[in-house]
């Protein structure tokens, strides 16, 4: 569908359908790529799941992205929005949408539009209720620092966390029924997608990845590279060691 409601040609999906699912996107100030997340979204998910939910998570965007979010939901009852009143982060983003998700199937896709949400038809063959599907960049197309910083936090990840992946953070992951309950979810910044593998590892979910396309961001901004980010990025790693492997709760 498009912004102004005419509808497009939906994708053909195979592997069968799941029985529901809830899609979320966190944004922050991507008021120029809500319109085009949310089509993509309501054109492909017929062909992913039976019954599907939207929900747009705004983290306090200041561009006007909650704004159209809202526009969106008041014209279709499919779609919902999530309001953060300031900036909270990443992974705040990230646990809004889950504990607002609806239906047992959980699917999160960053709102930059750098994935294509028609390889989530490829996920439908290998779904499993105690397994993670998550994506893996075949070709990341981010700048080369980015690169360098994703391939140096994989390697840390492995020897101190011993969680072997080629992408962790790739934000392409759908979630399987139950994962999330009784999940204490505590990162607010970039570590959540650990947090979340290494608490689903050690409830006995299997994680198993999936080749995904990666186009470079045309509007917004990262913020991935933020020294603000990245501090708080080292603090979360530290206490989620010490958590699961000094002896926390």
């Amino acid at each position: 569908m498009t912004p102004d409601g005419r509808p497009t040609a939906a994708v053909e999906g195979s592997g069968g359908l799941l029985p529901e699912l809830s899609l979320f996107y966190p944004m922050f100030n991507e008021v120029e790529n809500v319109d085009a997340s949310v089509a993509s979204a309501c054109d492909v998910l017929p062909s992913v799941a039976r019954t599907f939910e939207i929900i747009l998570v705004d983290d306090g965007s200041t561009d006007g992205t909650g704004e159209r979010a809202d526009a969106w939901a008041a014209r279709d009852p499919r779609i919902r929005v999530v309001h953060h009143p300031r900036n909270r982060g990443y992974g705040a983003s990230l646990v809004s949408g889950i504990r607002a998700a609806r239906f047992a199937w959980i699917f999160y896709t960053d709102g930059d539009n750098q994935f294509h949400l028609e390889d989530l038809l490829g996920f439908l063959p290998l779904k499993d209720p105690r397994t993670i599907l998550t994506g893996y960049r075949a070709e990341r197309r981010d700048p080369a620092h980015r690169r360098l910083n994703a391939f140096v936090y994989n390697l840390g990840v492995a020897l101190f966390f011993r969680l072997k992946l080629r992408d962790i953070d790739c934000a392409f992951k759908l979630f399987p029924p139950g994962l999330f309950d009784g999940m204490p979810l505590v990162s607010e910044g970039a570590v959540i997608d650990l947090e979340i593998l290494v608490r689903a590892r050690r409830k006995g979910f299997g994680i198993v990845e999936i080749p995904v396309r990666h186009r470079p961001r045309v509007w917004g901004e990262q913020s991935g590279a933020n020294l603000r980010v990245i501090l708080r990025a080292f603090r979360e790693l530290l206490g989620l060691w010490r958590e699961i492997y000094g002896g926390g709760a």
